[in-house]
Protein backbone atom coordinates (compact mmCIF):
# COMPACT_ATOMS: atom_id res chain seq x y z
CA UNK A 1 0.00 0.00 0.00
CA UNK A 2 2.99 2.22 0.61
CA UNK A 3 4.38 1.85 -2.63
CA UNK A 4 1.13 2.71 -4.65
CA UNK A 5 0.49 5.69 -2.53
CA UNK A 6 4.03 6.97 -3.46
CA UNK A 7 4.08 6.08 -6.97
CA UNK A 8 -0.05 7.38 -7.17
CA UNK A 9 1.11 10.99 -5.48
CA UNK A 10 4.24 11.18 -7.92
CA UNK A 11 2.32 10.16 -11.22
CA UNK A 12 -0.92 12.19 -10.33
CA UNK A 13 1.71 15.36 -9.98
CA UNK A 14 3.51 14.69 -13.10
CA UNK A 15 0.09 14.12 -14.81
CA UNK A 16 -1.00 17.47 -14.15
CA UNK A 17 1.84 19.15 -15.74
CA UNK A 18 0.32 17.96 -19.35
CA UNK A 19 -2.87 19.67 -20.60
CA UNK A 20 -4.04 16.58 -22.44
CA UNK A 21 -6.35 15.60 -19.94
CA UNK A 22 -7.16 19.29 -18.89
CA UNK A 23 -8.10 19.87 -22.53
CA UNK A 24 -9.71 16.58 -23.42
CA UNK A 25 -11.07 15.15 -20.12
CA UNK A 26 -12.24 18.49 -18.37
CA UNK A 27 -12.79 21.08 -21.09
CA UNK A 28 -14.27 18.92 -23.48
CA UNK A 29 -17.18 16.88 -22.02
CA UNK A 30 -17.78 20.63 -20.60
CA UNK A 31 -18.08 22.34 -23.85
CA UNK A 32 -20.18 19.31 -25.82
CA UNK A 33 -23.07 19.68 -22.83
CA UNK A 34 -23.30 23.42 -23.52
CA UNK A 35 -23.52 22.65 -27.30
CA UNK A 36 -25.99 20.20 -27.33
CA UNK A 37 -27.92 21.78 -24.24
CA UNK A 38 -28.11 25.19 -26.55
CA UNK A 39 -29.53 22.95 -29.44
CA UNK A 40 -31.04 20.25 -27.83
CA UNK A 41 -32.33 21.29 -24.41
CA UNK A 42 -36.63 21.63 -25.15
CA UNK A 43 -36.06 18.87 -27.86
CA UNK A 44 -37.95 15.73 -27.53
CA UNK A 45 -35.77 12.47 -28.21
CA UNK A 46 -38.37 11.48 -30.30
CA UNK A 47 -42.38 11.78 -30.98
CA UNK A 48 -44.10 11.11 -28.03
CA UNK A 49 -40.87 11.33 -25.73
CA UNK A 50 -40.80 11.62 -22.23
CA UNK A 51 -37.28 13.13 -22.15
CA UNK A 52 -35.76 15.55 -24.03
CA UNK A 53 -32.68 14.89 -26.51
CA UNK A 54 -30.45 16.84 -24.27
CA UNK A 55 -31.48 13.89 -21.03
CA UNK A 56 -30.82 11.11 -23.22
CA UNK A 57 -27.33 12.72 -24.44
CA UNK A 58 -25.97 13.48 -20.56
CA UNK A 59 -25.40 9.62 -20.20
CA UNK A 60 -22.68 9.33 -24.04
CA UNK A 61 -21.53 12.56 -22.86
CA UNK A 62 -20.09 11.50 -19.69
CA UNK A 63 -18.21 9.05 -21.27
CA UNK A 64 -15.62 11.38 -23.15
CA UNK A 65 -13.10 11.65 -20.53
CA UNK A 66 -13.57 7.71 -19.75
CA UNK A 67 -12.64 7.14 -23.38
CA UNK A 68 -10.05 9.94 -23.59
CA UNK A 69 -8.03 8.69 -20.36
CA UNK A 70 -8.67 4.78 -21.03
CA UNK A 71 -8.31 4.38 -24.45
CA UNK A 72 -5.43 7.04 -25.58
CA UNK A 73 -4.19 8.26 -22.34
CA UNK A 74 -3.29 5.62 -20.28
CA UNK A 75 -1.80 3.34 -22.81
CA UNK A 76 -0.08 6.10 -24.01
CA UNK A 77 1.82 6.54 -20.81
CA UNK A 78 2.65 2.93 -20.32
CA UNK A 79 4.45 2.78 -23.40
CA UNK A 80 6.34 5.77 -22.80
CA UNK A 81 7.75 4.71 -19.58
CA UNK A 82 9.02 1.75 -21.66
CA UNK A 83 10.51 3.63 -24.37
CA UNK A 84 12.20 5.89 -21.91
CA UNK A 85 12.93 2.43 -19.82
CA UNK A 86 11.57 3.56 -16.50
CA UNK A 87 9.73 -0.26 -16.61
CA UNK A 88 12.97 -1.78 -16.81
CA UNK A 89 14.41 0.45 -13.97
CA UNK A 90 10.90 -0.45 -12.27
CA UNK A 91 11.31 -3.98 -12.71
CA UNK A 92 14.32 -4.51 -10.17
CA UNK A 93 12.35 -2.99 -7.69
CA UNK A 94 9.06 -4.37 -5.41
CA UNK A 95 7.17 -2.81 -8.73
CA UNK A 96 4.71 -5.48 -10.50
CA UNK A 97 2.42 -4.95 -13.62
CA UNK A 98 -0.20 -4.88 -11.49
CA UNK A 99 0.83 -1.89 -9.26
CA UNK A 100 1.94 0.11 -12.11
CA UNK A 101 -1.47 -0.50 -14.34
CA UNK A 102 -3.53 -0.05 -10.95
CA UNK A 103 -2.09 3.58 -10.63
CA UNK A 104 -2.26 4.95 -13.90
CA UNK A 105 -6.10 3.50 -13.84
CA UNK A 106 -6.45 5.39 -10.36
CA UNK A 107 -4.65 8.63 -11.77
CA UNK A 108 -7.74 8.36 -14.99
CA UNK A 109 -10.35 7.46 -12.50
CA UNK A 110 -9.70 10.29 -10.68
CA UNK A 111 -9.94 12.76 -14.40
CA UNK A 112 -13.05 10.81 -15.37
CA UNK A 113 -14.88 11.30 -11.85
CA UNK A 114 -14.03 14.68 -11.98
CA UNK A 115 -15.33 15.29 -15.84
CA UNK A 116 -18.80 13.68 -14.72
CA UNK A 117 -19.16 15.93 -11.93
CA UNK A 118 -18.61 19.22 -14.27
CA UNK A 119 -20.44 17.63 -16.58
CA UNK A 120 -23.27 17.02 -14.54
CA UNK A 121 -23.21 20.35 -12.55
CA UNK A 122 -23.29 22.34 -15.68
CA UNK A 123 -25.96 20.44 -16.95
CA UNK A 124 -27.51 21.24 -13.88
CA UNK A 125 -26.88 24.99 -13.53
CA UNK A 126 -27.60 26.07 -16.78
CA UNK A 127 -30.28 23.54 -18.19
CA UNK A 128 -31.74 22.60 -14.88
CA UNK A 129 -31.14 18.89 -15.77
CA UNK A 130 -32.41 16.09 -13.71
CA UNK A 131 -31.59 12.48 -13.75
CA UNK A 132 -34.73 10.14 -13.95
CA UNK A 133 -33.15 7.07 -13.16
CA UNK A 134 -31.18 5.37 -9.99
CA UNK A 135 -28.11 7.09 -8.83
CA UNK A 136 -27.15 3.73 -7.63
CA UNK A 137 -28.40 2.31 -11.21
CA UNK A 138 -26.43 4.94 -13.12
CA UNK A 139 -23.22 4.96 -10.67
CA UNK A 140 -22.83 1.33 -10.79
CA UNK A 141 -23.17 1.49 -15.26
CA UNK A 142 -20.55 4.19 -15.30
CA UNK A 143 -18.01 2.54 -13.45
CA UNK A 144 -18.75 -0.70 -15.56
CA UNK A 145 -18.01 1.07 -18.66
CA UNK A 146 -15.30 2.86 -16.87
CA UNK A 147 -13.45 -0.25 -16.09
CA UNK A 148 -14.23 -1.92 -19.81
CA UNK A 149 -12.55 1.05 -21.31
CA UNK A 150 -9.36 1.43 -19.17
CA UNK A 151 -8.93 -2.61 -19.43
CA UNK A 152 -8.41 -2.01 -23.26
CA UNK A 153 -5.99 0.91 -22.65
CA UNK A 154 -4.57 -1.76 -20.10
CA UNK A 155 -4.12 -3.83 -22.84
CA UNK A 156 -2.85 -1.77 -25.38
CA UNK A 157 -0.11 0.26 -22.97
CA UNK A 158 0.55 -3.56 -21.51
CA UNK A 159 1.54 -5.36 -24.74
CA UNK A 160 2.66 -2.81 -27.13
CA UNK A 161 6.53 -2.86 -28.23
CA UNK A 162 6.65 0.58 -28.30
CA UNK A 163 5.01 4.11 -27.84
CA UNK A 164 4.59 4.53 -31.61
CA UNK A 165 2.91 1.13 -32.15
CA UNK A 166 1.12 2.16 -28.82
CA UNK A 167 -0.57 5.67 -30.37
CA UNK A 168 -1.11 4.17 -33.72
CA UNK A 169 -3.13 1.17 -31.52
CA UNK A 170 -4.66 3.63 -29.26
CA UNK A 171 -5.81 6.00 -32.19
CA UNK A 172 -7.10 3.79 -34.14
CA UNK A 173 -9.64 2.74 -31.18
CA UNK A 174 -9.66 6.33 -29.59
CA UNK A 175 -11.26 8.58 -32.59
CA UNK A 176 -13.89 6.21 -34.14
CA UNK A 177 -15.20 5.66 -30.75
CA UNK A 178 -15.33 9.18 -29.74
CA UNK A 179 -16.94 9.95 -33.16
CA UNK A 180 -19.06 7.25 -33.94
CA UNK A 181 -20.18 5.90 -30.58
CA UNK A 182 -22.91 8.41 -29.50
CA UNK A 183 -20.09 10.50 -26.90
CA UNK A 184 -20.00 13.44 -28.86
CA UNK A 185 -21.77 13.16 -32.09
CA UNK A 186 -25.52 11.27 -31.02
CA UNK A 187 -25.85 8.06 -32.07
CA UNK A 188 -29.70 9.11 -32.58
CA UNK A 189 -28.65 11.59 -35.21
CA UNK A 190 -26.73 8.78 -36.95
CA UNK A 191 -28.36 7.21 -40.41
CA UNK A 192 -29.46 3.74 -39.83
CA UNK A 193 -26.29 1.88 -41.76
CA UNK A 194 -23.72 4.08 -39.71
CA UNK A 195 -25.25 3.11 -36.45
CA UNK A 196 -24.94 -0.30 -37.30
CA UNK A 197 -21.06 0.28 -37.54
CA UNK A 198 -21.52 1.92 -34.67
CA UNK A 199 -22.84 -0.95 -32.71
CA UNK A 200 -19.58 -2.93 -33.28
CA UNK A 201 -17.53 -0.39 -31.21
CA UNK A 202 -17.54 -1.25 -27.68
CA UNK A 203 -18.02 2.05 -25.80
CA UNK A 204 -21.64 2.37 -27.93
CA UNK A 205 -22.53 -0.94 -25.76
CA UNK A 206 -21.25 0.89 -23.05
CA UNK A 207 -23.31 4.15 -24.03
CA UNK A 208 -26.32 2.45 -24.06
CA UNK A 209 -26.20 1.18 -21.15
CA UNK A 210 -25.28 4.68 -18.80
CA UNK A 211 -27.96 6.33 -21.34
CA UNK A 212 -30.35 3.47 -19.56
CA UNK A 213 -29.15 4.00 -15.96
CA UNK A 214 -29.84 7.58 -16.68
CA UNK A 215 -33.51 7.91 -17.83
CA UNK A 216 -34.63 5.14 -16.11
CA UNK A 217 -35.38 3.12 -18.67
CA UNK A 218 -35.73 -1.26 -17.69
CA UNK A 219 -32.10 -2.93 -17.08
CA UNK A 220 -33.78 -5.79 -19.07
CA UNK A 221 -32.69 -3.40 -22.38
CA UNK A 222 -29.48 -3.47 -21.53
CA UNK A 223 -28.32 -7.35 -20.46
CA UNK A 224 -26.34 -7.22 -23.43
CA UNK A 225 -24.12 -4.61 -23.09
CA UNK A 226 -23.84 -5.54 -19.39
CA UNK A 227 -22.31 -8.52 -20.45
CA UNK A 228 -20.29 -7.86 -23.23
CA UNK A 229 -18.46 -4.88 -20.95
CA UNK A 230 -17.74 -7.54 -18.23
CA UNK A 231 -16.60 -9.63 -20.51
CA UNK A 232 -13.83 -7.16 -22.56
CA UNK A 233 -13.01 -6.01 -19.08
CA UNK A 234 -11.60 -9.57 -17.84
CA UNK A 235 -10.47 -10.50 -20.89
CA UNK A 236 -8.50 -7.13 -21.78
CA UNK A 237 -7.05 -7.13 -18.13
CA UNK A 238 -6.08 -10.65 -18.34
CA UNK A 239 -3.90 -10.12 -21.26
CA UNK A 240 -2.69 -6.94 -20.02
CA UNK A 241 -1.19 -8.52 -17.10
CA UNK A 242 -0.24 -12.08 -18.67
CA UNK A 243 1.70 -10.52 -21.51
CA UNK A 244 2.92 -7.24 -20.12
CA UNK A 245 6.29 -5.98 -21.84
CA UNK A 246 8.75 -4.71 -19.29
CA UNK A 247 10.93 -3.31 -22.54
Amino acid sequence: MKAYKAMLKTEFQLSLRGIDMFIFAICMPIVVTILLGSMFRNKPAFEGASYTFFEQSFGAISTIAICAGGVMGLPLVISDYRNRKILKRLQVTPSSPTLILAVQVSIYTIYSIASLLLVYATAKIFFHYEMAGSLLYFTGSYLLVMLSMFSIGMMVGGIARDIKSASVIASLLYFPMLLFSGATLPYEVMPSSLQKVADLLPLTQGIKLIKASALGLPINDVVLPIILMILLSIICIGISIRFFKWE
